[in-house]
């Protein structure tokens, strides 16, 4: 049985078993929907539970490097060396977008046109009221309120936060002077929420706010997202063609680790903000059986998972992908003795 507590930066995905082969993790709060969905069917199919806590992505690199959770999760992903320093394998998982979702009284959800330098002012404090000259010259027709701007951020260390950062930093010199790409960083203005769930909530608590969320979350909180301009100056709808467009692209095999960042990517339907949530395991597995189920876990998510991931706006990785994905898994994880866990 599943139940879904989605209270903050508690959020967690409870299933209740008996079965000793029950996996954990934690971390990134981005990718929550879909593992949600893949371990109801998972645990339907094997019997094998999940305890996934989305917790944000530094939380969730900080269990994993404990050892306390059998994988971890990040948005951000790790650097080679860092994944060396602390014995670590990582790979992909699934990809999505994020989205600036807003309160604005009168405004109906995407109609609002938004373009990246827009929201660094409106982030650095410099953009402070809906019916600024700046906004308005972009939504011709619109009936903007002379309301203040509440910005609402992640207040834990969060991928999503360094999607979003890394993007500004890529369309505002002024962004990338100032505040600069994290995962974590020294926000100018706004209010903060934990997670994906506490940026939502305060979003739609507080009128005249704007904040950044997951898709799959601006979508089952009803909230009302923006356009986005994007490189090629095409003002987009988030969706899934336009998550899959900004990933067309994608150098997997030259970064360590699989590690790709997919912001502000060349093409007319290419989403700017779009993001991979990455997992981390110990390529050193102390308990080799706990190591198998998780990649049992992903291997059958990769294998199933493609209809519960286009039904939330996210998207599954390509074939080629997974097969270098399964590949790695066969070379780098292995039990005490050394012998391959896949």
């Amino acid at each position: 049985m599943i139940k879904k507590i989605l209270a903050g930066a508690a959020a967690a995905l409870v299933m209740t078993t008996s079965f000793a082969a029950d996996i954990t993790g934690a971390g990134a709060t981005f990718p929550y929907p879909i593992y949600a969905k893949w371990a109801e069917s998972y645990k339907a199919a094997t019997g094998t539970g999940l305890n996934y806590q989305s917790v944000g992505s530094g939380a969730g690199i900080k269990q994993i490097k404990a050892k306390t959770v059998d994988f971890g999760a990040s948005d951000m992903p790790l650097k080679a060396e860092d994944l060396d320093s602390d014995g670590l394998m990582q790979f992909p998982a699934i990809m999505g977008g994020v989205v600036a979702v807003v309160n604005v009284e009168g405004v109906t959800p995407g109609q609002l046109k938004l373009t990246g330098p827009v929201i660094a002012d409106i982030y650095l404090g410099k953009i402070a009221k809906w019916n600024a000259a700046e906004i308005a010259a972009l939504n011709p027709g619109v009936k903007l309120p002379d309301a203040d701007i509440t910005v609402v951020h992640r207040a834990d260390s969060s991928g999503t936060s360094f999607l979003f950062t890394d993007y500004l930093s890529k369309v505002s010199p002024d962004w990338k002077s100032k505040v600069g790409a994290g995962t974590a960083v020294k926000w100018a203005v706004g209010v903060g929420g934990k997670g994906n769930e506490g940026v939502a909530a305060n979003v739609q608590r507080i009128k005249g706010a704007i904040g950044y969320v997951e898709w799959a979350y601006a979508k089952k909180n009803k909230l009302s997202h923006t356009q986005l301009k994007n490189k090629d100056g095409a003002f987009l709808q988030p969706d899934d063609e336009h998550f899959k467009a900004a990933a067309a692209s994608a150098e997997w095999t030259k970064a360590p680790g699989f590690g790709v960042v997919l912001t502000d990517q060349a093409g007319k339907q290419s989403w700017p903000i779009t993001g991979v949530s990455y997992i981390l395991m110990h390529k050193s597995q102390a308990n080799a059986e706990k190591g198998a189920e998780v990649v049992k876990f992903f291997d059958w998510a990769f294998k199933n998972g493609a209809p519960a991931a286009a039904e939330l706006d996210y998207v599954p990785l390509p074939a080629s992908v997974v097969k270098q994905v399964q590949a790695s898994w066969k070379s780098s994880l292995k039990d005490g003795s050394g012998k391959a866990i896949y």
